[in-house]
């Protein structure tokens, strides 16, 4: 099909999976042609002693836990709505969570990928072993592109073994100041945490009455899980409550068990565009974090931090009704990303907010080596036309 556009009407293109993220970017500039990838969801190849797996990108993501599952495997990268979203279109947002802070994210798991271009070219790149690392590593290029340069189709990645065991510290503090001087005490911490999350009281409310559990939120809120044997997760928590108790937090719960996974669970679609009016994503340096969720927190914004990580996620409020509100209040927090080294990008708002609003701020200039990929992968500009604007 898409070989036949490029040589004939080339009408504008936009591969789409579980339509979790269609909201991410511009709107298109053209009118468009869907390519449902749902229907390529095969398993190509699982040698469970090797490590990885190689299967088809419209694979829902729920889907390919549960089969390594069976094998006591696991891709350990976090993907909100995982029943819908596909494995291509976490791939092409770059999807990640709070378990980055561990394991990275999926940069460092996709080892091999295939793909049709602008121009209805098949390529692959990378291969279905671990130590494969010939040629410009067009893997990562494609992680993130939103499909501007090519349809994803097969991917390869690498797996980690199930964890026996998850426990999650849920720590109170009266200030942000008291949450910075612990995460800087985490850099020597003698545990070794599977995430390091910040919430401020909005967000652990919310997260709280989505998890069901009987947690404090009047408060802001340190999250520290850890993986692994039953006897490391309980070692690590009683190392991590003495190391943090001379910080003086207020109320402490520990969750383990099924209680730790509906916590985890909440933390991970808390992330997720939602029906608030506008959600953002902001990253920058960690060591700037506590100072910008301060600065966010002030202006009345829920917010999740995977503070290891500089990332942080917002949610406007509902009493934000208009984009020149949602511009008074995302200017400053850009200005402060960006002068950090940093950017804020809007992930979700309504889309006729987007005429007015920058979505992802002060894009580099497209001159050099980006457009040059472009134009080589797809030099008709039928892919997902617009999205960078």
């Amino acid at each position: 099909m898409v070989e036949e556009n490029a040589s004939g009407e080339r009408r504008a293109l936009v591969p789409v999976g579980g339509r979790t993220a269609l909201q991410f970017g511009y709107a298109a500039t053209d009118p468009v042609t869907i390519i449902a990838t749902g229907g390529l969801s095969r398993v190509v190849d699982y040698p469970a002693r090797d490590m990885t797996v190689t299967v088809e990108a419209g694979l829902r993501v729920e889907e390919l836990q549960k089969l390594l599952k069976r094998e006591g495997q696991r891709l350990p990268i976090d993907v909100a709505q995982a029943h819908r979203a596909t494995l291509g279109g976490a791939i092409a947002t770059n999807t990640s969570g709070p378990a980055r802070f561990r394991h990275g994210t999926l940069r460092d798991f996709v080892i091999g990928i295939s793909a049709v271009d602008g121009t209805g070219r098949q390529f692959s790149a990378g291969g279905r072993v671990v130590k494969n690392v010939a040629g410009y590593d067009l893997c990562k290029l494609l992680i993130g592109s939103l499909g501007t340069l090519a349809v994803i189709t097969q991917v390869t990645l690498k797996l980690r073994p199930l964890a026996e065991a998850l426990r999650i510290e849920w720590l109170t503090f009266d200030t942000l100041h008291q949450v910075d001087d612990v995460l800087t005490h985490l850099l020597a911490s003698e545990t070794q945490p599977l995430a390091v999350e910040v919430l401020n009281p909005k967000a652990a409310w919310q997260v709280r009455t989505e998890s069901q559990q009987d947690l404090p939120t009047d408060r802001f809120v340190l999250c520290v899980a850890f993986e692994g044997s039953e006897n490391e997760v309980n070692w690590q928590s009683d190392t991590l409550r003495g190391e943090v108790a001379r910080f003086e937090p207020g109320e402490s719960r520990g969750l383990e068990g099924e209680a730790a996974m509906k916590l985890w669970k909440a933390l991970v679609e808390y992330q997720a565009a939602s029906d608030d009016p506008l959600t953002f994503h902001a990253s920058l340096p960690p060591s700037r974090t506590i100072e910008f969720m301060s600065a966010a927190t002030e202006a009345g914004i829920a917010l999740q931090s995977h503070a290891g990580n500089g990332v942080v996620i917002g949610h406007l409020a509902d009493d934000c009704a208009s984009p020149e509100q949602a511009a008074a209040l995302l200017t400053p927090l850009r200005n402060a990303a960006q002068q950090q080294g940093g950017a804020l990008v809007i992930q979700n708002c309504d889309p006729d907010w987007k005429r007015t609003l920058p979505v992802f701020g002060a894009l580099p200039d497209p001159a050099g080596l980006m457009s040059g990929m472009k134009h080589a992968l797809d030099p008709h500009g039928l892919l997902t036309p617009g999205r960078f604007r």
